[in-house]
């Protein structure tokens, strides 16, 4: 018996990549990245893919939610064109 287990925010590093175009700093257990200084980060089970400008010392402004349907590239390049209009 075969068992196989889906993990639909496994190409999210990957995805990253593809959009912006950098190799992005891994956080969280691959859930997380930042690119920049915004952080990307999944939540509730992979269905939010939330944009986090980092201010400093230690500081996070949650700027926006991008919902994910099925495909996390769609909503990280969604993420991308977001940021742009900042």
């Amino acid at each position: 018996m075969t068992m196989r287990f889906e993990d639909p925010a496994a190409d999210f590093v990957p995805a990253v990549e593809r959009v912006f175009g950098v190799q992005p700093r891994v956080l969280d257990g691959s859930r997380a990245v930042i690119v920049g200084d915004v952080k990307l980060t999944l939540e509730a089970g992979e269905r939010e893919l939330w944009l986090v400008r980092r201010l400093p010392p230690a500081l996070e402004e949650w700027i926006e939610m991008v919902e994910v349907n099925d495909d996390i590239e769609a909503a990280v390049r969604a993420a991308k064109e977001r940021l742009a209009r900042e």
